[in-house]
């Protein structure tokens, strides 16, 4: 699926989760055709993100709805600001308000704890990825708002990359048989997927660089120290990542080494959502 497909699932989904057979506390209360306007308040400075997202829940519901945004994501945002005003049927603004709220705080928290990571890493080679580590069902806005952020989407699932980490390694048999069956499998079925293999001693980044057919090679819970010997063996050869155990206090001493990226589940499982609100603004039908 495209990404606006999966949009238009996720949101449909969200939203029947949240309605079930009626929001019976605006169908109690509200005249069906009634329009009516809101606006998105913020409550907590940080990067803003999810204003395409809004904009998407409140028109699928209702095609004919008004969106004017004050702000763009990716942008930094404070205390009192308006992100943007929805112009709907009350009906429309009712069902649509907890979605976008959820949708908008938890995007925002993570472009916001991503934007963090990245500044430091400003001046370093190194660019920062994100990983599977997501909200299941989520995932698609979660690593939106990690691009959002300034970071780079590593692989989506687990069908757009193969990566041959310690389970898949051992349950093979060894790194050298991991990775000359995943090259033979991505030869034979005409895949156009990278290989990456995770390492974890310098023994086997010696072994992958004898077997080769790979494209990056994963240090993971490698020291600093011990990044800079595996640099030394892989001699620009491969792409390389860090993995484990870096965290917003160290990272710069893993970006120091060289490393082609830093990879963080922390951006997003660890982010806080951001406040936000909508509120009403009462105009006369």
């Amino acid at each position: 699926m495209t990404y606006d497909e999966q949009l238009t699932f996720l949101i449909t989904n969200a939203l029947a989760e949240d309605i079930g057979d009626g929001d019976h506390s605006t169908l109690s209360t509200i005249d069906a055709e009634l329009k009516g306007k809101a606006v998105l308040k913020v409550k907590q400075d940080g990067i803003l993100a999810g204003m395409h997202v809004a904009e998407k829940i409140f028109s699928q519901v209702e095609p004919g709805i008004v969106f004017e945004a004050f702000k763009k994501d990716g942008e930094m945002m404070s205390f009192g600001e308006k992100a943007f005003e929805v112009t709907a049927k009350i009906h429309t603004i009712l069902m649509c308000e907890r979605l976008v709220l959820n949708t908008m705080q938890r995007m925002s928290g993570i472009a916001t704890l991503t934007r963090k990571y990245v500044d430091k890493l400003e001046g370093y080679h190194t660019r920062l990825l994100d990983t599977r580590k997501t909200t299941p069902n989520f995932r698609l806005l979660e690593k939106e708002a990690v691009r959002i952020g300034g970071a780079i989407n590593h692989r989506i699932g687990l069908y757009d990359m193969i990566m041959l980490k310690d389970n898949h390694i051992d349950y093979c048999g060894g790194i050298e048989k991991a990775i000359g069956k995943a090259y033979d499998y991505v030869k034979s079925k005409g895949l156009d997927l990278k290989i990456e293999v995770e390492t974890r001693s310098l023994e086997d980044v010696e072994k992958v660089m004898k077997t080769g057919h790979i494209d990056r090679i994963m240090l993971d819970n490698f020291t600093p120290e011990k990044i800079t010997e595996a640099l030394k063996l892989i001699n620009g050869k491969y792409e390389t990542e860090a993995s484990g155990g870096i965290h917003y206090d160290n990272i710069q001493s893993y970006a120091a080494t060289g490393v082609d990226f830093i990879s963080s589940g922390s951006i997003i499982h660890q982010a806080v959502s951001l406040d936000l609100s909508l509120k009403a603004v009462v105009i006369d039908n």
